[in-house]
């Protein structure tokens, strides 16, 4: 009985997150199969007051945000142009974001010094709290920066809907790629292109 319920639970879940993963809320056909120009953002808005949804195709702009970090410092996208970013979106209470944290830690001691910089955003606003991020993070060793998303203002414009969810971007802060689901340390070293 109780064999029978996991796998039935298991098969539910598969089903979700195919679900969720193949519908992206407020995405059309054109915004899937229309590539943007290289380097240009898209901004529309939609039914959210004040919310600024930017089109997050391959080969467009990431957009630009602002963010305190665990330790308290403020840290803006646009300033790590000039480098690579994995510019991860998390929470604490996520299985998969807890099995790919090891791996990217790993990749940011291996290879930060080579121009590549990991943003792991936490949706706090979906989160436990500040505290359990804090616990989160001394418990896995994390050295790299913990943005909060405290309003979910970031994550709602980067649609990050289901996570983990990264966005890879160039050195001019284009998105050259979007994982949905956990990373390794060699996928990341694939999608940022280190040697």
């Amino acid at each position: 009985m109780n064999k029978n319920l996991l796998s039935f639970a298991i098969l539910a879940l598969a089903v979700v997150i195919l679900v969720v993963n193949i519908w992206k809320p407020g995405s059309t056909e054109s915004e899937k199969t229309t590539p943007a120009p290289t380097g240009e953002s898209v901004d529309t808005t939609e039914d959210i007051p004040g919310a600024k949804l930017s089109s997050l195709r391959e080969g467009a702009e990431a957009p630009d945000f602002e963010l305190k970090t665990l330790g308290g410092e403020t840290v803006k996208l646009s300033d790590y142009r000039g480098k690579r970013v994995i510019l991860n979106f998390w929470a604490t209470w996520c299985p998969p974001c807890k099995a790919e944290m090891p791996h990217m830690q790993n990749f940011y001691e291996q290879y930060n010094d080579q121009g590549v910089e990991i943003l792991a955003v936490n949706l706090t606003s979906m989160d436990k709290g500040v505290e359990e991020v804090q616990k989160f993070v001394d418990e896995y060793g994390l050295t790299f920066l913990i943005p909060l998303d405290e309003n979910g203002d970031v994550g709602t414009t980067y649609q990050a809907y289901t996570i983990p969810t990264s966005y890879i971007l160039d050195e001019n802060g284009v998105i050259t790629k979007k994982v949905i689901g956990p990373m390794d340390e060699n996928m990341m070293k694939d999608l940022t292109g280190v040697k």
